[in-house]
């Protein structure tokens, strides 16, 4: 999914979060691009959650660190 408007690769993916601390519960549920003019992001949503709130995090580097 790319356009003339956003990255090629997604620069950050989506995670439906339930609960607080060390009970949350994180499931990816989409990808998120960042615009090229640096003003936004195109959102790709595999789910909606009806409950609980969504986090945007940029993804883990294959080594472990964050990239």
């Amino acid at each position: 999914m790319t356009t003339e408007t956003q990255t090629p690769q997604p620069t950050h993916r989506l995670y439906a979060v339930k609960g607080e601390g060390k009970n949350a519960r994180w499931i990816e549920i989409g990808a998120a691009w960042s615009n090229q003019d640096g003003n936004g992001f195109s959102l790709k949503l595999d789910a909606i959650p009806v409950d609980g709130r969504i986090v945007m995090r940029a993804p883990k580097a294959e080594n472990g660190g964050q990239q």
